[in-house]
């Protein structure tokens, strides 16, 4: 009885462990996604100042 009670707190162990390890890879994944993001948002702001710049036709 007694090995299956530290069986068990090792296997406790090991989840938590592993759920920290999946919320911190969860976490730099969106931390990725953010960038990602942000590097698109600053890309469509450049876009629009040169298209701000450019003379239109008809105008």
């Amino acid at each position: 009885m007694m090995g299956d009670d530290k069986k068990l707190s090792v296997e406790k162990a090991l989840n938590k462990i592993r759920k920290d390890e999946a919320q911190q890879t969860l976490s730099e994944k969106r931390e990725q996604e953010m960038d990602k993001l942000d590097e698109d948002i600053a890309r469509m702001r450049a876009q629009r100042q040169r298209l701000e710049r450019r003379p239109r036709k008809g105008d």
